[in-house]
């Protein structure tokens, strides 16, 4: 299938907290110099969305408060194919399992296939949906991104362990927030990092999800359900 990469893509991010009430940190690794979309950026564990993610079942799905924030302003059928890309980009980018031990009823999709052989079916209950953004016009690449908030405690797999991680993130590590401003990030990651490390010690979701929108005509910030972002 040949994919026009001029067009707006839906895709999903994971930022997994660790130590939230303590000494706060997020998993990240740098993308390659020779990537098209954001080289040499330190980002969150992310990327497109598959058809097949459409397909996956889940051990538990997503929160009824986050699969209805998902779909404002998004087609119906979206909430849990974002909640799979999360998991399984993930998955491929550390090698960390958010998942429950079970069998899959029908063969795995091509790109679960290594996720599924772990013995795990995927676990969407803990996503926090907590930001949306898309990337402004005249970028390589466009991507209208939702980005889920993880605590650590809920991932099926060490979080030291990134043996199974493929080579698309470099330097995976645990950053503490209060030093990661010293890496090279996307200016959206900074703007995402500040909305994490507002609410780190809190556990509940968020009041609202602002949605950063970039289109041809104005960028606007905004909460869902269109509400302007209070100064």
């Amino acid at each position: 299938m040949t994919i026009d990469k001029s067009a707006i893509r839906d895709a999903a991010t994971i930022i997994v907290l660790r130590d939230r009430a303590h000494e706060p940190s997020v998993l990240m690794g740098q993308r390659g110099a020779k990537a098209a979309f954001m080289p040499n950026k330190f980002v969150f564990p992310g990327g497109a969305v598959d058809p097949e993610d459409a397909q996956v079942p889940f051990a538990e799905p997503l929160s009824p408060l986050c699969a209805s924030r998902l779909i404002d302003d998004s087609p119906a059928d979206r909430a849990s194919a974002l909640a799979a890309a999360a998991i399984r980009e993930l998955w491929e980018e550390t090698g960390q399992i958010l998942g429950q031990p079970g069998d899959w009823r029908d063969a795995p999709p091509d790109n679960w296939r290594d996720f599924a052989a772990k013995g795990h079916l995927p676990n969407a209950a803990p996503l926090q949906f907590v930001f949306r953004a898309i990337t402004p016009p005249g970028r390589p690449r466009r991507f209208d991104a939702r980005f889920f908030l993880l605590d650590a405690d809920d991932l099926a797999s060490d979080p030291d362990d990134f043996s199974e991680a493929s080579d698309e993130l470099a330097h995976l590590q645990w950053i503490a927030l209060d030093k990661v401003r010293g890496f090279d990030l996307p200016f959206i990651t900074e703007v995402v990092l500040a909305e994490v490390a507002a609410r780190a010690a809190d556990p509940h979701p968020p009041a609202s999800v602002p949605f950063f929108r970039n289109d041809d005509e104005e960028s606007l910030f905004l909460r869902l359900h269109g509400r302007p972002l209070r100064d």
